[in-house]
């Protein structure tokens, strides 16, 4: 647990003091050579489940021998330093907030649509409306950082790392080096990995915001159903961050002051709402960690 609290911190630096840096650094050019390399020599096992298998399993499964082999050598010190470089390694690979304030901020149509780009690149709606950016903004928290964080904290850095790469071959550009049919089945795995995740963010939300609001959002959208379906989520993002709005208008109004104005509040309450949602991860894991220790 406390690896992971520091991992984090050191996460969330790295993308915010050095963002290039980071975005070089996780680009995992080895992984889309080892796909290009199974797509040149693994012949009739590369299509389909066997293929997905091949492409994950091996650096997984090496990362957890090597995390094996170093527990408990020279008091944890070197497993924490291979948590820590494991979790940032596959944190992002953007920074999400850094992508939010420059649509925000973006007076320039090409700038607005790179920026556009790059927050949708995880998943949503391509669409540039309010209710499609306050949706790809809770898919990039859920792609960028609570999925890495939550197999991580449930399988240690070979989780981290299953979770990344099995992204990087569902949804991410180098899905184009996959055939069809292992593509199909990663996207199946994927979606399974990212339900329970979803499930316990939008329980976050309910916690963090409006609860009887993302309650009734969440049964609106069928949260309650066992299928990989993550799109429960953006339903109750986007009536979390509606109701928001609306108690803050009304406080305005109740103190006699006009609401302030300001570009795309719903894309700034969304981004608030992600950070009040990690912040309370961090605040449970806090507690676990003072748990252990008095224990």
């Amino acid at each position: 647990m406390f690896t992971t609290l520091v991992a984090v911190l050191v996460a969330l630096a790295l993308g915010h003091v050095v963002p290039a840096f980071a975005s070089r650094l996780r680009r995992f050019e080895g992984f889309r050579h080892w796909l290009t390399w199974l797509g040149a020599h693994a012949g009739p096992a590369w299509p389909g489940p066997a293929g997905v298998a091949l492409a994950v399993v091996p650096p997984v499964l090496l990362l957890a021998l090597l995390a094996w082999w170093l527990h408990d050598r020279l008091y944890g010190l070197p497993a924490l330093l291979l948590g820590i470089a494991v979790l940032c390694w596959c944190w992002g690979p953007r920074d999400l907030d850094r992508d939010v304030e420059t649509i925000i901020d973006a007076d320039e149509a090409a700038v607005r649509h790179a920026a556009l780009q790059n927050l949708q690149s995880a998943g949503g709606s391509l669409r540039d409306d309010v209710p499609s950016l306050v949706d790809a903004t809770v898919y990039n928290a859920l792609r960028r950082w609570f999925a890495v964080l939550f197999w991580f904290l449930l399988l240690g850095p070979a989780g981290a790392l299953g979770y990344r790469l099995l992204a990087l071959m569902a949804i991410s550009p180098m899905r184009a080096r996959v055939p069809p049919d292992t593509l199909d089945v990663a996207q199946r795995v994927l979606g399974w990995l990212e339900w329970p995740v979803a499930q316990v963010m939008s329980l976050s939300m309910a916690l963090v915001g409006n609860f009887d609001t993302a309650w009734t959002a969440w049964r609106q959208a069928h949260g309650e159903r066992w299928r990989r379906d993550v799109g429960f989520l953006g339903a109750v993002a986007r009536a979390s961050v509606s109701a928001e709005l609306r108690e803050e208008a009304h406080d305005y109004t109740d103190m006699g002051l006009l609401p302030v104005w300001q570009r795309l509040p719903e894309l700034r309450d969304a981004m608030s709402l992600v950070w009040r949602m990690l912040l309370l991860w961090l605040a449970v894991l806090a507690l676990l960690v003072i748990a252990g220790w008095i224990t």
